[in-house]
């Protein structure tokens, strides 16, 4: 298998591990937003090549026909197998990025702020409700043709919740429906990569992805506890996750194993 990673200090994490294993890789720069990639690769062979860096790298490959190339995923909130675990489910609010000032306008309070899609046209965060209106209000005021690729856009569908009080997050990462590898990223929301999961924690991850097989060939799911129990925060791409503590051997195997069937 070809490995085509990023430059950059998360991915050198992954380029080591490969380096150790003896596998094929090489190191690309990638245009912002645009997903090409320089300097250009040599592909060996189309059906045997995965990218690891930017969201944007998907284009890359799925118009070089690549294969896996990146695993797409699709948006977790509309699993229904999920839904009464989710940290921000049932009770989310899903609009239109341009119609958040009709929904929070004369409000003081904070808002958890979040695109549908696995986009990263902004990261999931907790924002001042009275910030996130204007920032909708500057997206919606610009023409189409000025709103740089991959940006916010007014037709951008988005999730808003009330904030949560987490105390600790894990990431899991999931390959053929298997919990491949995890590791502790915050706890009392500070930052705190351990590669460490209590039993239950782990045992929790893997029945939520039994409990939606097939929902991708390979994805990371983020959990956290809260003072009721634990839940699924969100999903997203592989390729494109913070690796924290996790087995990086662990993840180069379960994929090979992939793409090997």
């Amino acid at each position: 298998m070809q490995w085509l990673l990023q430059d950059f200090e998360d991915t050198r994490k992954l380029g080591d591990t490969l380096l150790a294993m003896g596998r094929d890789f090489s190191w690309h720069k990638i245009v912002p937003f645009v997903g090409a990639l320089t300097p250009e690769p040599v592909i060996k062979d189309k059906r045997s090549v995965v990218l690891f860096g930017a969201y944007s790298m998907w284009k890359y490959a799925e118009s070089h026909a690549l294969e896996p190339g990146v695993f797409r995923i699709e948006p977790f909130l509309r699993q229904d197998a999920w839904q009464p675990y989710l940290l921000n489910g049932p009770d989310a609010l899903v609009i239109r990025f341009d119609q958040c000032g009709v929904h929070l306008n004369g409000t003081d309070e904070d808002v958890f702020l979040r695109p549908v899609e696995d986009s990263k046209e902004i990261p999931g965060r907790v924002m001042a409700a009275s910030e996130i209106v204007a920032l909708s209000k500057r997206v919606s005021a610009l023409p189409e043709d000025e709103l740089p690729i991959g940006s916010l856009r007014g037709d951008t569908e988005v999730m808003l919740c009330a904030p949560r009080r987490i105390l600790e997050e894990w990431r899991l990462w999931v390959a053929d429906d298997q919990v491949v590898t995890y590791s502790r990223y915050k706890q009392a929301g500070r930052v705190d990569y351990v590669p460490h999961i209590p039993p239950e924690v782990l045992a929790f991850g893997e029945t939520m992805a039994q409990a939606n097989a097939g929902y991708a060939p390979a994805y990371v799911m983020d959990i956290c506890r809260i003072a009721d129990g634990l839940r699924i925060i969100e999903t997203n791409g592989i390729n494109a996750a913070g690796f924290y503590a996790a087995d990086l051997k662990a993840i180069v195997l379960a994929i090979e194993r992939l793409c090997e069937r």
